[in-house]
């Protein structure tokens, strides 16, 4: 019994640093982190994917946090989000399984039935942003969705993991 409860510590202990959400590059299919596609000078689409379990405010600020390092990096002073969308991706929860099969042979059959269930370790489903960014130079003009990169940067950067 000791080592079986071992085993599902271990587990978790593993699944828990897997789920960490940091501000990094992402690093390969499926990975936690940010990456970029230059649609036209000064048009980005910035994505951010987080980590099982990230608070969807934080993977929001993430996303917003690249495209003002994006807008810093390239000259610009403002930056408008003219598209955004937030997704649910990875496993979202228990799942219960029935299976029936039978076989013959001969003058002799059989017939099994078989229940399963299934739990995550991993801290919960995934959360995906998604930004469109036009960044311009000059007067920031009115707006909502028109921030200045640096004061994102003051903001939000402070609080990055």
């Amino acid at each position: 019994m000791k080592r079986t409860l071992l085993a599902i510590l271990a587990c978790a202990s593993l699944a828990a640093c897997a789920a960490a959400t940091h501000f990094q590059p992402m690093t390969g299919r499926g990975g936690v982190g940010y990456s970029e596609l230059r649609i036209e000078p000064g048009r980005y689409r910035v994505t951010f994917q987080g980590g099982p379990g990230a608070p969807e405010a934080q993977v929001q600020d993430y996303a917003l946090l690249r495209a003002a390092d994006l807008a810093l990096a390239e000259g610009y002073d403002w930056f408008r989000i003219v598209d955004r969308n937030i997704r649910q991706t990875g496993y979202g929860g228990a799942s219960i399984g029935l299976g029936v099969g039978g076989m013959s042979f001969g003058r002799h059959s059989a017939t099994g039935v078989g229940v399963s269930s299934g739990f995550p370790i991993s801290g919960g489903p995934s959360l995906q942003a998604s930004l469109e960014v036009m960044m311009g130079k000059g007067p920031r003009p009115a707006g909502q969705d028109v921030y200045d990169p640096r004061a994102v940067r003051a903001s939000i950067g402070p609080r990055v993991v």
